[in-house]
């Protein structure tokens, strides 16, 4: 059987990781339970902290089977325990005691000793990723570190109205040259962007990363410039997607707001915007934007699946988001060559797992039946 020892960061991402490996045992180590609990008291965003309450939601629910510490059973067949770490243990070379990412890879470490032959650390964060490695530990990540690995898995856009390909060295050199013009070309404002730039920028930057810096322009001249507002927008949408790096999302989010706020009933920039709340952590108010979306346009089919993404997975409202999906089976259709029928079969497919978690955990949901088969 499959042994998958659980970092703290992978079950703040996501609390039904605990059911995502069938006939799997799951070791917590004791650390990440104490972590979870500094949460309850900690400063952090309201939705991490709804997560941890969550996480320790789900082990209380398990824990009247029976000690966590021997092992309860789950739902799917697999096992579960928390294990301590004795304090008279002596660790590994090269890890600290007193380091809490240090005792949850000596309890991965510790446990592969009693049985290594299949398993795991599922981690997220890059450090303990790499000293895993260099202990010889299996490890894998879950989704990307944030919720943008639900995002990739689920999370659908309205369409893509600004596509960029950017390698991370293009980026850098974008970005770059348009700190130069803003800080070190104030006087030449007016000035066509291109002559503001020195030419071995230009040669080194794609089409695209000069029409950023055209946006720019235009906005220096023009802070309400709406097409130059939601060009940055979803440039920094990209961004965030290709490099995974929240604070490209947070841009986003600045340049959304300005947007919404000349033409507050852009649903698709809404949509996104609510798409780039959720991946940073703000999910109570991704839902809030998206429902604003949806009053405006109540069949805009992207938008009523990722209100459905958001309550599974953010607020693990199974009902909620079943509502959702079956919702998007009533607005898409079942021939094959429609444009929605691609947004159909994802819902199908979330569906699916969205009955089987929520089967899971014991929480009963609808048997509708839909024209893509009964769950």
């Amino acid at each position: 059987m499959r042994t998958i020892v659980l970092d703290t960061n992978v079950l703040l991402a996501d609390p039904g990781i605990l059911f995502s490996f069938p006939d799997a045992t799951l070791v917590i180590p004791e650390t990440v339970l104490g972590e979870l609990d500094k949460l309850k008291t900690s400063r952090v965003d309201p939705d991490l902290r709804f997560r941890g309450r969550e996480v320790s939601r789900m082990l209380f629910e398990l824990s009247e089977q029976g000690s966590l510490v021997e092992g309860v059973e789950l739902p799917d067949g697999g096992s579960l325990r928390v294990a301590p770490l004795d304090p008279d243990v002596s660790l590994p070379e090269g890890l600290n005691g007193r380091n809490a990412d240090d005792r949850i890879l000596a309890v991965a470490i510790l446990t592969c000793q009693e049985d290594c032959e299949d398993l795991t650390l599922v981690t997220n964060d890059l450090n303990m990723l790499l000293k895993a490695q260099a202990f010889g530990l299996s490890v894998e990540r879950h989704g990307d570190g944030t919720e943008g690995g639900f995002a990739r898995r689920y999370i659908i856009r309205p369409f893509q109205r600004y596509k960029i390909p950017l390698g991370i060295l293009a980026v850098a050199v974008a970005v770059f040259a348009a700190v130069l013009v803003l800080a070190f070309y104030g006087s030449r404002l007016f000035a066509p962007a291109t002559s503001a730039v020195p030419e071995e920028f230009l040669q080194l930057m794609s089409t695209e990363q000069r029409a950023v810096l055209e946006d720019l322009q235009v906005l220096a001249d023009n802070p309400h410039d709406t097409q130059a507002l939601l060009d940055m927008a979803n440039f920094y949408y990209g961004l965030r997607e290709q490099t995974g790096d929240l604070r490209w999302g947070r841009q986003a989010i600045r340049y959304y707001e300005r947007y919404l706020a000349i033409d507050p009933q852009d649903v698709n920039a809404r949509t996104d915007m609510a798409v780039q709340l959720y991946l940073i952590g703000q999910s109570d108010r991704a839902i809030q934007e998206v429902s604003a979306a949806l009053e405006i346009e109540p069949t805009h089919v992207n938008a009523n699946y990722n209100l459905g993404v958001f309550y599974w997975k953010a607020r693990k409202d199974y009902p909620g988001a079943e509502a959702q999906f079956l919702r998007i089976l009533d607005l898409t259709s079942t021939a094959p060559d429609a444009p929605d029928h691609a947004v159909r079969q994802q819902a199908l497919a979330s569906l699916e797992q969205l009955r089987a978690e929520a089967d899971a955990a014991g929480v009963p949901l609808s048997t509708e039946t839909t024209q893509g088969g009964t769950f």
